[in-house]
């Protein structure tokens, strides 16, 4: 197991040759063999009632930055794309994808300066 600097592993059972490199949250879950959790990964593991588990199945691949909301599985094999929030369960060997789609409005930022007298 590889744990790096500002990784909080909380009532959590982590697997064998698990790379978790740095600034992770993983509470109340169970993290499979050959795991690796992205950095700025977190397990939103209270509802502000209970407390939910997270499973992550073996060698699964958590991309950074991803907020996981308990109770959810990731099924063994699975990829999480960066930056997603996770809400559902996904499937072993799947490619779970859980954020907005990006959007650029050109010169945006110019008019609001311009409207605020910032030219």
């Amino acid at each position: 197991m590889r744990v790096g600097d500002f990784v909080e592993a909380k009532n959590a059972q982590i697997g064998d040759s698990v790379s978790m490199a740095h600034l992770s949250y993983v509470g109340d879950a169970v993290v499979g063999e050959h795991a690796n959790i992205g950095a700025g990964t977190i397990t939103c593991n209270y509802d502000g009632f209970e407390k939910h588990r997270t499973t992550i199945g073996r060698n699964a691949f958590v991309g950074s930055n991803v907020t996981i909301i308990a109770p959810v599985t990731i099924g063994d094999g699975a990829l999480v794309a960066a930056g997603s929030t996770i809400t559902e369960d996904v499937p072993g060997d799947a490619l779970a994808i859980g954020r907005s789609a990006q959007t650029v409005k050109e010169g945006w930022a110019k008019k609001r300066r311009e409207s605020k007298g910032q030219g």
